[in-house]
């Protein structure tokens, strides 16, 4: 799909149409895509505090420390969820070309379907804190951290199921995607443990996880523990994220996997 509309002001209409449309979906099954994803954290939250919480031994609370990872993984996989399943839907339906046609470049689809991921996302994070507080003594220390490594997660995410999406030509090659770098991802982002506690090559390997870092940065907002420095992190993500930027408007451009 080429650029139609080089040297042309930005169709503010036509990205809110976008946006107005996905954010509609997820609206549309909210039990589904906004509370069950909270309610499941909480399951998490009581199931591991109650099994392990009293057997860490760490310089503070492990309840404080479990809580704020679990609040921005489950931001981040309903941020990833909410682009790959609206791409990978509109393809299966064959409805994909209502996306192709319009007069919208590539950077209006992408800034529409990233915002929208990005409102699903913070929803989800703040039913899932509010539900998931009262178990705790959590404080609120730095919100400029806690905002930049929010937005930062949740555009990444949003890029990766965008590009996750675009590739995908069946449900099955979702699930593959999920089962085999989502999921490892997760575990080995320290939500439920500090990285140091993990044997080689694990813990090196965390080093180079981007979820990890999200997960650190969101954390220190609360608990002022980080283990790794905060700047790089912004750093580290921000690269990524241009670069998964990138990535997905050459594809989308050339329509990549779009067209039949």
């Amino acid at each position: 799909m080429k650029d139609k509309i080089k040297n042309k002001p930005v169709n503010w209409v036509g990205v809110f149409t976008l946006f107005s449309k996905e954010t509609r979906r997820f609206f549309k099954v909210y039990q589904q895509t906004i509370l069950a994803p909270a309610f499941t954290s909480l399951i998490f939250f009581w199931v591991i505090s109650i099994a392990i919480g009293s057997r860490v031994n760490y310089q503070f609370d492990y309840i404080n420390f479990l809580a704020p990872g679990l609040v921005i993984m489950t931001m981040m996989q309903n941020s990833f969820a909410n682009t790959s399943s609206s791409i990978l839907g509109s393809k299966m339906q064959g409805n994909i070309v209502d996306l192709l046609m319009p007069p919208l470049n590539s950077h209006e689809i992408i800034f529409a379907y990233v915002a929208a991921a990005t409102t699903r996302s913070f929803l989800v994070g703040i039913i899932t804190f509010l539900v998931i507080y009262p178990f705790t003594t959590l404080v609120l220390k730095y919100i400029f951290i806690l905002v930049i490594y929010s937005f930062l997660g949740a555009i990444f995410l949003a890029l990766l199921g965008l590009l996750a999406g675009i590739w995908s030509e069946k449900f099955d090659n979702m699930s593959g995607i999920t089962n085999f770098i989502i999921s490892p991802l997760t575990f080995l982002s320290g939500t439920f443990y500090t990285i140091e506690r993990l044997p080689e090559p694990f813990y090196s390997i965390s080093l180079f996880n981007p979820f990890y870092y999200i997960i650190d940065g969101f954390r220190c907002s609360f608990i002022e523990y980080v283990q790794q420095n905060l700047v790089y992190g912004i750093s580290y993500i921000t690269v990524l994220n241009i670069i998964m930027y990138i990535v997905c408007y050459k594809l989308l451009n050339k329509g990549w996997m779009l067209k039949a």
